[in-house]
């Protein structure tokens, strides 16, 4: 439920979310087998036939996709998939083990276990059918005017289902002490508002694919195929009203644009429809009297809507909102099989969807994410590890230090505070020091829609109370067995869970320019988050301050201004370019954070007094294994559909365009491999920011 107005910098090793459905035809649940993990640096995916001075991404990764080919399951495959699918068959193996009933189990594994085993009977959710959610549908049945709306929409609210908006906490951008509530724009099905407003063939199709779905998912609710039909119009035209009067996808990066702290008072001028402080009782958030708003033009719009819209239409809104927001796992097969055909095969060209087993796993990691964590660190996750990561970490700190010291662009003024918030960092490495305590959710073993949602609610709950409470900066926004990464600029540290450090990521057996070229090179990335086009707002305390010169900025937006255009030449699928403004501050991250590994790697070589230009026994020098292992982050292919969705709704570039994206800003490379002045990854103006 929890909405932040500005995203956190994460990292996205694996850029496709898992979609809850089953696969058309369901097979049999098959074991799963033993999964390998590759090399820290994998040979087999070299493809020595391209010049890597031409096309890096090729030559490091060319023969991915014949040793690893995307399964039926995927819309996409690459190497943080293969680290994730490593983990989920760890994450099973434990599961396994606590999903028997037995006394022996702990409170935890018996949550975690009976949470699981839960989901993978669909005997018993076929058995039970729409009864879970027929006090929701009665809900929505009940209503008899506009006005009820109000406890209706706090009650939905907690069970995820965000209704016309979004509502959660936040800490405060300009006290991160504070802990605040926050209203957002929201209630759109479509993955974002321009799908609704974009021109051209490929949008049309998917807007008539789902109302159609729409309609398909009113019908297993039980409404006939006319009232279904008419309604699915009818909530399209409803959903395109509260895309017109969203905030773009770009714009929402700008943290000053999502931040508008108003009394209760003045968003109930904004949206009278609705009883403010009803809702937020309703929702068992303690005492309110402000809060930030994040889009104010959007809720003037929501009002206006509520006011035009009639109640039959409101209820069959609220009908689809409910079951879209329902895991489509915990409902019966023809549902969970219609939402797979839009979301998993239509929108994301996904042929088959993934074994019960795997959904179920990152089920029970979703909702039970730091039982299940406690349970997966101490079986998987050495002591060394974090050690080690730990150490690498301080060492691409000290090199952003001597990074600022060397920028002829940025004042001593600004420096002197760009080393100030740097040094308050915080690290957190592997897993929480205190994990959370699931005590108070109640988990029924065969209720999977019953659990699931009280999960929801238990989490929701556990947010909305922290409104008004001192931060918690030990709090983890990421489970321990999470494949990725984070920053968070209100927080001001950087999170890397236990699932992140594994091979080829991060291998006890690889070299020095291997880890560096792939955990050093994502250790950098979150680190330079903290001075992206977003994070450099934030300063050292997490709070949305301007700590820059006049002109030190006019001189960094000039910089970032060349990977804007540079990324936006780069075409990702068909006619649909990389949208650089969106990117930018992930392709400042990726730059940067290699360029900061690298200066780590090169100042360890020289304590260590390692040749970097010394060959191996396969003719390779350190330097060149340290930006193989870098491209290697991101071997991989998507399918066309997944790519189209990609660049329309995600902030990270596509994995070929994050290695070459980066390799053509690093004459370092070029020296490395021998390239010449002019060649594609050597080119005459390369981009610089950090």
């Amino acid at each position: 439920m929890r909405q932040r107005s500005t995203a956190i910098a994460i990292f996205v090793i694996a850029v496709a979310a898992i979609i809850p459905s089953v696969a058309f035809a369901q097979a049999a649940e098959v074991a799963p087998k033993e999964s390998t993990l590759p090399a820290p640096l994998d040979k087999r995916f070299l493809d020595i036939s391209a010049d890597p001075c031409v096309d890096f991404a090729k030559y490091s990764c060319g023969n991915f996709p014949k040793v690893y080919p995307i399964p039926a399951d995927r819309s996409n495959y690459g190497t943080g998939a293969l680290v994730g699918e490593h983990t989920q068959f760890e994450l099973h193996s434990l599961l396994q083990k606590v999903e028997a009933d037995s006394p022996s189990r702990t409170a935890s594994e018996q949550k975690v276990g009976d949470y699981y085993a839960s989901c993978m009977n669909t005997d018993a959710i076929a058995a039970a059918g729409l009864k879970p959610l027929q006090p929701e549908l009665d809900r929505i049945a009940a209503l008899k005017d506009k006005s009820d709306l109000t406890a209706l929409l706090a009650h939905y609210q907690l069970i995820n289902v965000n209704a016309f908006f979004a509502y959660g906490e936040q800490q405060d951008f300009k006290d991160a002490r504070k802990q605040i509530a926050l209203v957002d724009q929201g209630g759109l099905g479509l993955p974002e508002r321009d799908y609704y407003l974009r021109t051209g063939d490929a949008a049309e199709k998917t807007r008539q694919q789902y109302v159609q779905h729409v309609a398909a998912m009113l019908k297993l609710l039980g409404e006939s195929d006319y009232a279904a039909t008419a309604d699915a119009q009818k909530i399209m035209q409803l959903e395109t009203a509260l895309a017109k009067v969203s905030m773009d996808i770009t714009s929402q990066r700008d943290p000053k644009n999502v931040y508008h702290p108003m009394s209760v008072a003045d968003l109930t001028a904004l949206v009278p429809d609705i009883a403010w402080p009803g809702f937020f009782n309703d929702s068992g958030a303690p005492p309110i009297s402000d809060l930030n708003v994040a889009n104010p033009d959007f809720f003037k719009g929501l009002h206006v809507l509520l006011q035009s819209t009639d109640l039959d239409t409101i209820k069959a809104y609220l009908r689809w909102q409910l079951i879209n927001g329902m895991p489509s796992s915990t409902l019966p097969r023809a549902f969970d099989e219609e939402d797979f055909k839009f979301f998993g095969q239509q929108l994301r060209g996904q042929p088959q969807q993934q074994a019960r087993w795997k959904r179920c796993s990152s089920a029970t990691d979703g909702a039970l994410g730091e039982a299940l964590g406690q349970i997966y660190v101490k079986a998987f996750f050495p002591p060394e590890s974090k050690a080690r990561t730990l150490q690498m970490v301080k060492d691409i700190e000290d090199a952003m230090d001597r990074e600022i010291d060397t920028l002829t662009w940025m004042s001593p003024e600004t420096k002197t505070k760009a080393k100030a918030k740097l040094h308050l960092i915080a690290d957190k490495i592997g897993y929480p020091d205190h994990f959370r305590d699931y005590t108070a959710l109640k988990i029924v073993r065969g209720d999977a829609l019953g659990n699931a949602t009280r999960a929801a609610e238990f989490e929701s709950r556990r947010q909305i109370a922290k409104i008004g409470q001192p931060v918690d900066r030990g709090e983890w926004d990421m489970s321990p067995p999470t494949v990725n990464a984070y920053y968070n600029p209100s927080m001001n540290n950087i999170n890397f869970p236990a699932g992140i450090l594994q091979s080829p990521l991060y291998a006890a057996n690889a070299t020095d320019a291997e880890v560096f070229g792939h955990i050093g090179a994502i250790v950098g990335h979150e680190l330079t988050h903290g001075f992206d086009d977003q994070g450099r707002q934030f300063d050292g305390n997490g709070n949305l301050a301007d700590w820059w010169t006049a002109e030190d900025a006019k001189k960094y937006e000039a910089m970032t201004d060349c990977e804007v255009k540079e990324y936006s030449n780069f075409t990702a699928v068909d006619d649909v370019k990389v949208n650089g403004q969106l990117t930018l501050g992930e392709n400042t991250a990726d730059n940067g954070g290699v360029r900061l590994a690298l200066m780590a790697f090169e100042a360890d070589a020289q304590r260590k007094g390692i040749d970097l230009n010394s060959k191996d026994s396969s003719g390779v020098t350190p330097i060149q294994q340290f930006f193989l292992a870098y491209g290697q982050n991101w071997c991989g292919e998507n399918r066309p559909e997944q790519l189209r969705l990609q660049v329309q709704t995600d902030p990270h570039s596509p994995r070929e365009f994050r290695i070459i994206g980066v390799i053509e800003n690093m004459p370092e490379f070029g020296k490395a491999f021998g390239c010449k002045a002019g060649q594609p990854m050597m080119p005459v103006n390369a981009c610089r920011v950090w």
